[in-house]
């Protein structure tokens, strides 16, 4: 089997949980959005350091917390997938799924402006006319809404800006995970404690199925980490770029067809034009890719 045969399944894998994730998350939704972050923080904490303590890989975690540009890099990483998870859990949670999918498909088009913008990178004008048409789409769809999409433009910011720092830390997805997670740790614990003696906390205060769900949210979390950095790895950049749009699309049907979310026809126009304009770009990308793989020798 080629490397891109065996990265495939572990890549599309980790895409189809991600989009899953809102029925996981709306079945905590009497548990308030605050709570389940931080026990996700801290049960990802738990999972990611016994992972590694298995693996034996703990002497990287070490090396991490000696390089102290790395430990700042992962602070700020830290802070951002906080911001995404906090919004997102509360989209789910607030009847608010479609949008958030919404936050995942334009995603991949704010990287896109994050490499023009930081890194001086230049799009050719096919690129640039999926960007217009992104941009015209969230335009139409905060028009008719009468406000900013604050969530999917929350997610998709959070998310883009995430990934680009933490590309530029030279660390492993699981010890650069457990990083994060032991700076959020100490906060995250420290407000599930004052929860439980106010009388506030959930875990063990609730059903089965909900505590059971807070402690798996560490798995849930650190699990497809590893699967799309295993896969990623492995794969062309072209081949994950179509499997991303895998995640917002279950995400968006999660929404309409088992939550039964509201989806008239203004917003499917809005939707319709950004999904031509990733369409587009997805397409373009393809074209450039195997336009830079060398052609075979001819005798």
């Amino acid at each position: 089997m080629s490397g891109s045969n065996k990265g495939l399944i572990p890549a599309a894998t980790a895409f189809a949980v991600w989009g899953i994730f809102p029925l996981y998350f709306h079945a905590l939704h009497e548990v308030p959005s605050l709570q389940v972050i931080a026990q996700r923080i801290a049960w990802s904490c738990v999972f990611v350091l016994g992972w590694m303590f298995v693996r034996g890989d703990l002497a990287a975690l070490r090396d991490v917390f000696r390089n102290r540009g790395a430990l700042t890099r992962l602070a700020l990483t830290a802070i951002l997938i906080t911001l995404n998870w906090l919004t997102y859990v509360w989209g789910v949670v607030h009847g608010r799924v479609v949008e958030t999918s919404l936050g995942y498909f334009i995603g991949p088009l704010v990287n896109v402006l994050l490499g023009v913008v930081i890194l001086s990178e230049k799009l050719t004008r096919t690129q640039w006319t999926a960007v217009a048409l992104a941009t015209l789409g969230v335009a139409y769809l905060t028009l008719m809404a009468g406000g900013l999409p604050w969530i999917a433009l929350t997610l998709a910011f959070s998310f883009a800006l995430y990934g680009f720092v933490r590309k530029l830390v030279k660390v492993e997805a699981l010890p650069g995970l457990a990083t994060e997670t032991l700076i959020l740790a100490p906060l995250a614990v420290g407000y599930l404690l004052w929860c439980e003696k106010t009388g506030t906390g959930a875990l063990g205060h609730t059903d089965a199925l909900s505590n059971a769900l807070l402690i798996l949210s560490g798995p849930i979390t650190a699990i497809p980490l590893f699967l799309f950095a295993y896969g990623t790895r492995l794969l062309p950049y072209s081949t994950v770029g179509l499997l991303q749009y895998i995640a917002p699309t279950l995400q968006f049907l999660c929404g309409v067809v088992v939550l039964h979310e509201p989806f008239d026809g203004v917003r499917a126009v809005g939707f319709l034009v950004i999904w031509t304009a990733l369409v587009i770009y997805a397409g373009e990308g393809v074209r450039l890719s195997q336009k830079q793989q060398p052609r075979p020798l001819t005798a």
